[in-house]
């Protein structure tokens, strides 16, 4: 039976960017499939969730000339042409949000589609800076390929280019065939994670920043309290918890010791060569801080008109029993 093509959910030539939004959390997109299967090294399944159930919203603020994504959107015309310069393949705009004609939850935003080509059909621009392009010393990370995979699984193409510009000077291009056990894993995967978001049940944290992101903006704090003492799972965890929280405040100490002893034996020294490596201790320079508290003696009016509520943030407290204070025993 011949496989279907993607169909074109909706034209983006003049779509408002709210309305492209609302339009994302209609299903996974290429650029959500890493994070959706628990892969992608900036956003974890929790946060996606998040942002799918309409929880989030600074992912829907436009990024700003310090967010890497502000430059990959500028650059991504540069990067087609160089692309086009370097291949001799001609590409142009989709306009279009694709989607899966079977799973409707898959999505894509093809960035380029290469015209006339029967070896490569979509091109992916990327942009990487200092940090980013060590993710691609190896090849394409990853978190990429999946994207990619997934874009070739909604729009049933059997390959795609990466054209990525590293540190704004070295363009590189990356051929990815369409691979059918991985989209079939993706496909799996994605079904269970969009299971979550249509039956509006949080996925499982992960221990990333992201995660531990998502739980502050899923909850607020109300002060009360639960009692799970005949809950095994999570007292087991709780133990393991402060187990570890113990081992981990010893070698800190541990550390720190070590550490003042090499401090101690450099003095003034900025620089300390051993067997195994160095060290280098130097003082940083001198800076300049706001003396808020002589502000507020001077001039309370002038502080008082700029003075601005901070949230609060929650605290996460390990106490033990054995660090809890025991009653003294009477005689």
């Amino acid at each position: 039976m011949k496989k279907q093509n993607a169909l074109r959910l909706v034209d983006t030539r003049d779509l408002p960017r709210e309305e492209w939004l609302e339009v994302r959390k209609q299903g996974i997109g290429s650029s959500d499939a890493a994070a959706a299967v628990g892969l992608c090294p900036y956003k974890s399944p929790l946060e996606l969730w998040t942002e799918k159930t309409g929880r989030a919203t600074a992912s829907e603020v436009e990024p700003s000339m310090d967010d890497p994504r502000y430059w990959g959107t500028l650059l991504e015309p540069y990067v087609a042409v160089a692309y086009m310069q370097r291949t001799g393949l001609k590409v142009r705009k989709l306009n279009a949000v694709l989607q899966h004609p079977t799973f409707s939850f898959m999505l894509a935003n093809i960035d380029r589609e290469i015209v006339g080509s029967p070896d490569v059909q979509i091109l992916e621009c990327k942009t990487a800076g200092e940090f980013g392009s060590r993710l691609w010393k190896d090849g394409v990370p990853e978190y990429v390929q999946l994207q990619v995979q997934h874009q070739l699984a909604v729009t049933n193409k059997p390959a795609a280019d990466i054209a990525v510009l590293l540190c704004g000077q070295a363009l590189e291009v990356h051929r990815i065939e369409r691979d059918e056990d991985v989209i079939a894993r993706l496909v799996v995967l994605e079904a269970q994670f969009w299971e979550h978001v249509a039956n509006d049940t949080p996925p499982p944290a992960d221990g990333s920043a992201s995660s531990a992101k998502a739980l502050r903006q899923l909850y607020q704090g109300n002060d009360t309290s639960l009692d799970f003492t005949e809950n095994v799972d999570l007292s087991a965890t709780f133990s393991e918890l402060a187990t570890l929280k113990a081992e981990l405040e010893t070698k800190d100490k541990r550390l720190e010791a070590l550490k003042q002893s090499l401090q101690q034996a450099m003095g003034d020294a900025s620089r300390a060569v051993f067997a195994d490596g160095e060290v280098s201790y130097r003082r940083s320079k001198d800076g300049t801080s706001l003396d808020s508290k002589q502000l507020t003696q001077d001039h309370p009016d002038l502080v008082a008109r700029y003075r601005m509520t901070k949230p609060g943030s929650r605290r996460f407290v390990i106490t033990a029993k054995a660090d809890q204070p025991q009653e003294k025993a009477s005689c």
